[in-house]
């Protein structure tokens, strides 16, 4: 048993005893594991901000946290050299 070998037959105990707990209240709660583990995972949204030099240059930066993106995005229309900021959502 590779666990064994790693933990230890104690640790090993308890991991076994919390899996079977975690077990028991997801079918007390009629809840699939699949269920809990989608539970648990973020969803993210990206924003990426595109920047666009007077000449000619791109620049690009992805973000998690829209209202990020948007500053960033205005603090770069301030400067001289840029022509244009957008910030677009990518999956």
């Amino acid at each position: 048993m590779a666990c064994a070998t790693a933990f230890g037959p104690r640790k090993t105990r308890l991991l076994y005893l919390r899996w079977q707990l975690t077990l028991h209240l997801m079918r007390a709660q009629k809840l699939s594991p699949n269920d809990n583990m989608e539970a648990k995972r973020p969803k993210h949204h990206y924003r990426q901000v595109t920047v666009f030099y007077k000449d000619g240059e791109t620049f690009a930066r992805v973000y998690t946290d829209h209202a990020k993106a948007t500053n960033f995005a205005a603090r770069q229309k301030k400067s001289p050299v840029v022509k244009m900021a957008r910030v677009t959502e990518v999956s």
